[in-house]
């Protein structure tokens, strides 16, 4: 672990950037707010383990932070009665959850065979140009921006798929994209 659950981040030996299990750190101690913690009680009695509820603790631990750090990880664990290394190789497993702090607006392009087919990989390309040149997974300078290649939203029919903040998006190419950009704007 970094340091265990009850380890405050600022005593951290050198303040590590990445914590042993390969977490990213957000540099601060980490506890749920009144409302997250209000729906971790209600998902526990869901539950038959707390093993169980770990992809839903997730979930609000990344609603609640924005990503999965190293301190979530180790938040999640220690309120899960797990080991750090459990939950972190339950967040590298899914790509759903994001390990890096990301823009206001999450942009996922889909490039599996039938949005590839259909033009996604012209259409990945010219979304991260035309959002200030950005490289796969990079944040535009403003924060507003990330733009990540995905594998196979299920919108096979409705290629090229492109998500945003978990809103699907269908048929976005390129003579759409200018458009479709503008309503983030």
């Amino acid at each position: 672990m970094s340091g265990g659950p009850s380890t405050p981040v600022d005593i951290l030996p050198g303040q590590p950037p990445v914590g042993e299990h390969g977490a990213l750190s957000c540099g601060k101690e980490l506890a749920f707010s009144a409302k997250a913690e209000e729906r971790l009680q209600k998902l526990l009695t869901r539950y038959p383990t707390k093993q169980a509820a770990l992809l839903p603790t997730l979930w609000i631990a990344q609603e609640e932070w924005g990503w999965i750090s190293r301190e979530a990880v180790d938040y999640v664990a220690a309120r899960l009665g797990l080991t750090s290394a459990f939950v972190w190789g339950v967040v590298t497993f899914y790509t759903m959850y994001n390990r890096a702090p990301v823009g206001k607006h999450l942009i996922q392009v889909c490039t599996s065979i039938s949005c590839h087919l259909n033009g996604a990989e012209e259409v990945f390309h010219e979304c991260r140009k035309k959002l200030g040149g950005l490289k796969p997974g990079e944040t535009s300078a403003d924060g507003k921006y990330t733009v990540v290649e995905v594998e196979c939203l299920a919108q096979c029919d409705k290629a090229p798929a492109v998500m945003v903040n978990g809103d699907d998006h269908e048929r976005i190419t390129l003579d759409k994209l200018d458009a479709f950009l503008a309503e983030l704007r």
